[in-house]
């Protein structure tokens, strides 16, 4: 079997268009003309010897081959931006400190953190993990370089808006919605103040649907064990979520839509030192990865 080697060059045009949603704007983001970019997509697909995309109304989709080589792409991009990071970041030196919401713990401080680290080892990171309202002191205060922290209307001086997420009821894993419709829904909520539990209850009561606290916790971590358990649901992105819980998507349940909350990446200068800003990129380039798989 003849072995292909794929171009580096024409994964970065095919997995930029995805993530912008657009080839036009991947264009633009590249600085190649449109006809650059159908000749890259042209030759992944010879090299791939199957369709990647395919024609929806006046868009692009996915064909089920390049769903396959967009999980491959990112893989093989990330790998080949850690070794020429770790082969010319390493006269990077300094301190970051970064703060982050419960939901991107897990996911952002194995993948991005990780390979921040490999790739500068002379960079020291503190993260500290916390509520909104927190992280927007710290880091308007000076206390933190840099906040990933969900849009709650207040902005700092120096904020990047990412994106959005939906906002989503979240149930045990497998379990649907399992409450009588004449009984009190059971939430299980974060403790006040909080952005997510007032958005639930004002909700409920828009769409005339009683409920009650059934749980109460200080962690995201006491909060899915409490769902996981049956004991309610809870108000959330699908971002983060452990296997034990699901989240329910609007046809799945009576209950209100919520629209969707925005992303935003707080810094505490205009200008910041060179790790933060390089911590500042891999972090927006992980969330446009998370947010096409939302």
């Amino acid at each position: 079997m003849r072995r292909v080697n794929f171009d580096l060059d024409v994964l970065r045009t095919f997995v930029t268009g995805i993530e912008l949603g657009s080839y036009a704007k991947a264009s633009d983001r590249l600085g190649r003309s449109t006809s650059a970019v159908s000749a890259q997509l042209k030759k992944l697909e010879e090299q791939a010897g199957t369709p990647v995309l395919r024609k929806s109304g006046r868009g692009m989709v996915l064909t089920e081959a390049g769903e396959t080589m967009l999980a491959y792409a990112r893989r093989l991009l990330e790998l080949n931006d850690e070794a020429a990071a770790a082969l010319h970041g390493t006269e990077l030196e300094g301190w970051v400190r970064l703060g982050l919401q419960e939901d991107f713990g897990e996911s952002l401080l194995t993948d991005v953190l990780g390979r921040f680290a490999r790739a500068h080892p002379r960079v020291r990171v503190e993260v500290r993990i916390a509520r909104n309202t927190e992280l927007l002191e710290r880091v308007t205060s000076g206390r933190l370089d840099l906040a990933l922290a969900w849009d709650a209307g207040v902005l700092s001086p120096h904020v990047d808006r990412l994106g959005e997420v939906p906002l989503r009821w979240i149930s045990a894993a497998g379990a649907g919605m399992p409450w009588p419709a004449n009984e009190p829904l059971p939430l299980v909520m974060l403790e006040a103040p909080c952005m997510m539990r007032s958005a639930a209850t004002a909700a409920l009561d828009r769409a005339h649907v009683p409920w009650r606290i059934a749980f109460t916790s200080a962690s995201l971590a006491g909060t899915w064990a409490a769902v996981a358990a049956g004991l309610g649901v809870s108000l959330r992105t699908p971002l983060g979520l452990p296997t034990t819980v699901q989240a329910l998507s609007p046809h799945e349940t009576p209950l209100p839509a919520l629209g969707s909350l925005g992303l935003c990446l707080h810094r505490a200068e205009a200008e910041s030192s060179a790790p933060v800003q390089r911590l500042a990129t891999l972090l927006a380039q992980q969330w446009q990865g998370l947010s096409v798989a939302a």
